[in-house]
């Protein structure tokens, strides 16, 4: 469970601001980092995750800014241009084209249909880089990311790129199976989910 105040972070990038002093009369604008926590949730099965997507409404629903990307879930052919609003502060992105819907012989015998899946998904991916580098959102979570990366859709040098230059003052959340060691290094917090 993730629990969290919506007062104990900076609701946009402007206000991570401070005033250094350079001299008796001078001031000089600099603009401090203000990075939430990384936080890993990693279970023996896909679709474990309700509990996060129940956090994220409640934040949501408490005010807090949420993104909540299923990259590697679809069946409703969403992508970034049909994303959900709900409670006004969670916007939900499930991919255009994902794997859940097709059959796996089909992605494995058409390659257009596996390229038109990974491009679906690098696209859902690009969206989350920008949006994690804005700061705009008070909380980020990326379902099924490590899949992605597994899968060798998303590299994993971008992705730790991109953690580490992100701009946003709460938690970004992150999910797999299977989490390579150098992301367990790089979390805060990680938790194994269990049946």
């Amino acid at each position: 469970m993730v629990v969290s105040s919506s007062n104990s972070y900076s609701t946009n990038k402007n206000q991570a601001l401070n005033f250094a002093k350079n001299n008796e009369n001078e001031f000089k604008l600099k603009r401090l980092r203000q990075n939430g926590q990384i936080q890993i949730y990693q279970s023996s099965y896909r679709g474990s995750y309700s509990n996060i997507i129940r956090d994220s409404l409640r934040n949501a629903a408490l005010g807090r800014k949420v993104l909540l990307v299923q990259l590697m879930k679809g069946g409703v052919r969403q992508g970034i241009n049909n994303a959900q609003k709900l409670c006004n502060n969670l916007k939900w992105i499930r991919s255009a084209n994902s794997y859940d819907q097709y059959d796996p012989e089909d992605i494995l015998n058409d390659k257009n249909l596996s390229n038109l899946i990974n491009n679906s998904v690098r696209e859902l991916w690009d969206y989350c880089k920008k949006e994690l580098l804005t700061g705009e959102y008070d909380q980020v979570i990326l379902d099924e990311i490590f899949l992605a990366i597994e899968m060798n859709i998303i590299k994993t040098d971008d992705l730790i790129s991109t953690l580490e230059n992100r701009f946003i003052s709460g938690d970004v959340i992150l999910t797999g199976t299977s989490i390579p060691k150098n992301f367990l290094l790089m979390a805060d917090q990680i938790t194994e989910l269990r049946s």
